[in-house]
């Protein structure tokens, strides 16, 4: 796991002062590799590399990087390739390997396989090669985005770096992306390429770069497909996925160092660190982070369960207001900008605890886009099914559950009655995009602190309706489906750049073994009924594991992934601290924002709104970035 940035002539052309901007731009991203660090240049000057070391993989020397090929080749890798050793063998007759790294690897399989190398990576990965021969620059993000890659194109010069703050220095100006600012007002993330710095753009998952002749080529190498399987069992199924799995977490415990595990308390997190701890008895070091002066908000309880179901030592740290306080700033500058709700703050404190004890650790984000995890598919499904009995057409197939087998999980609706209100105060039983579109809208209440006469938010439900109605990819009338791929192409990304920043702001590398592309090919092949039967989320991951999951964790009801008491303190002790931010001469002054109604509106939320948090979030990524923007500027020469 690493860092990694560098600068690509398009002209051809030598770069001015190379040398010391590929040095800026490794210092900004050092947090993420405090082992060591390279620079790299072409023989001509019109290309350049640099990397930042956290030493997971082949502790010697033989791994620094930048690395260079006997062809004329340069690389620099983030992340892990967890079918390294598989790969070496398949290549070594082709290749002289010095080592035993996973960069060697991927630097071999491009010089075997060109452009379809990626084809053969299994893993998690930003990758950049420069081929001085042909004159071309490659770059490649693995296939959910777990790993970050950022890019801008200034004059003739193409930038790309792990952040985008790596990036900062080298634009003309620090400007705030109007459609970015729309899409992520409406859903606290952004779902394309845009970021909320104007000029910045992401490599999106799945896809790979190419700079040749001057020309910029983004084109998709991967997607899941949802071409259900009507043929098999459920127990074929459950028996597919725990083999699947069990060899995802065989290949993710691959380390020269120990590893460790977060544990929430969820089905999720707590399977990773089970099946872990089972494979290992040294990867038995387990971390979670608690709310214990707020009952509502503290899962340590089934975290101490899980814990100890997999014999681990479970570290623990309370948080609290004066660590809201004291690090929120931090946060919103490792994240580069502000994304996917509060979560990101206790994951920020665990991520420290962890890094105290462990260089790796393992998570379990992805379980809820692909066996649905979130309460708002019951929401969504009982209006569905409703509908449907009213219509007679429970038993034509279009939906998965009838209203008659969803009742015995409504009581894990209590917490949402809230967003049931919402959803349905404007109607029932309209067309499925627009009901989920309403669900995720977390723009309803920002009437009054938003000026949305100056932001395109028509266009951001157009580029919503086209991925969810995508239908490439998943059935007409496949509602579950069409819920879950959105949630995997758009929000899923989100919260994997939550997981990298949080853990990297530390120096920690966070594995997430449900995310293996063979596991995620095979589960979008499984009839939503097996996935969700009964409207009971996570059904298949509950049913395939019941025998290694606590009977406690398995019969919740009440999990809401990581909530943070923020109303409470905003309405407590954090109250004068956000009142000072919105009351400043600059947050009157922002763009599209009126700090005034914000103000006027605060502690007004219910219990589990994420509008003083979204709009906090960017009031200090204005400040962080915007306002110091002549003091980021002044790093390149």
């Amino acid at each position: 796991m690493c860092g990694i940035a560098g600068m690509v002539s398009l002209s051809g052309q030598p770069i001015d002062h190379l040398e010391h901007n590929l040095e800026v731009m490794g210092k900004l991203i050092a947090h993420r590799g405090p082992d060591d660090h390279g620079i790299w240049c072409s023989a001509n000057g019109n290309a350049g590399l640099a990397h930042r070391r956290l030493s997971i993989l082949d502790l010697s020397p033989s791994g620094a990087q930048p690395m260079k090929g006997p062809n004329q080749t340069a690389i620099v890798h983030n992340g892990e390739v967890y079918n390294y050793i598989e790969l070496s063998d398949r290549l070594k007759d082709k290749w002289q390997f010095k080592g035993s790294s996973d960069t060697e690897v991927v630097l071999a399989a491009y010089a075997i396989h060109e452009e379809d190398f990626v084809s053969e990576l299994r893993g998690m990965f930003a990758t950049a090669i420069f081929d001085e021969k042909e004159q071309k620059f490659i770059a490649v993000r693995d296939r959910f985005g777990i790993k970050p890659f950022y890019y801008a194109v200034v004059g003739d010069i193409f930038y790309f770096a792990s952040e985008a703050k790596a990036i900062l220095p080298f634009l003309d100006n620090i400007e705030t992306d109007p459609d970015a600012l729309a899409q992520y007002l409406t859903f606290q993330y952004v779902i394309d390429d845009l970021t909320l710095f104007r000029g910045i753009r992401q490599l999106m998952p799945g896809h790979m770069l190419v700079l040749k002749n001057g020309s910029v080529k983004v084109r998709r190498y991967w997607d899941v497909d949802y071409k259900i399987d009507w043929d098999h069992s459920p127990a074929y199924f459950y028996r597919q996925l725990r083999e699947l799995l069990d060899d995802s977490i065989n290949v993710h415990l691959r380390s020269d160092v120990p590893i460790g595990g977060y544990m929430s308390g969820g089905i999720d997190s707590s399977l990773m660190s089970i099946l872990a701890a089972q494979s290992n008895p040294q990867n038995r070091q387990c971390f979670h982070g608690k709310f214990t002066d707020y009952p509502g908000y503290d899962e340590s309880g089934f975290a101490e369960i899980a814990a100890k179901s997999a014999a681990a030592d479970l570290h623990q740290i309370e948080i609290t207001s004066d660590d809201f306080r004291d690090n929120i700033s931090k946060i919103i500058y490792h994240l580069d900008f502000p994304v996917a709700g509060p979560g990101s703050f206790p994951q920020y404190m665990v991520s420290q605890l962890a890094a105290e004890k462990v260089k790796v650790v393992l998570g379990g984000q992805g379980g809820d886009e692909i066996f649905g995890g979130y309460a708002r598919y019951l929401v969504a499904y009982l209006e569905q099914c409703i509908k449907a009995s009213l219509d007679g057409t429970s038993k034509d197939g279009t939906y998965v559950v009838t209203l008659e087998s969803i009742l015995p999980n409504m009581g894990m609706l209590r917490e949402y009655k809230p967003m049931i209100r919402q959803l349905w105060s404007d109607g029932l039983f309209g067309e499925l995009d627009q009901r989920y579109f309403r669900l995720i809208d977390r723009s309803a209440d920002m009437t009054d602190e938003v000026d949305w006469s100056e932001l395109d938010k028509e266009g951001v439900y157009q580029r919503f309706e086209s991925i969810f109605n995508n239908q490439q990819n998943v059935r007409q009338g496949a509602y579950f489906d069409k819920m879950t791929h959105f949630d995997f192409k758009c929000l899923l990304p989100a919260l994997l750049h939550v997981e990298d920043r949080m853990s990297m702001a530390h120096g920690l590398e966070s594995r997430v073994p449900l995310l293996d592309h063979k596991l995620v090919e095979f589960a979008a092949t499984v009839p939503a009924d097996i996935k969700f039967e009964s409207g009971n989320m996570k059904h298949m991951l509950k049913v395939a594991f019941k025998d290694v999951l606590p009977q406690e964790l398995l019969d919740r009801r009440d999990k809401m992934g990581f909530p943070v008491p923020l109303k409470e303190w905003f309405s407590d002790d954090l109250k004068d601290f956000v009142g000072d931010i919105f009351s400043s001469e600059q947050a009157s002054s922002r763009p599209f924002m009126r700090s005034d109604k914000v103000l006027k509106s605060f502690g007004h939320e219910a219990r589990f709104s994420r509008k003083t948090w979204g709009l906090l979030s960017l009031e200090l990524w204005h400040q962080q970035f915007h306002d110091k923007a002549a003091e980021w500027k002044a790093m390149a020469r």
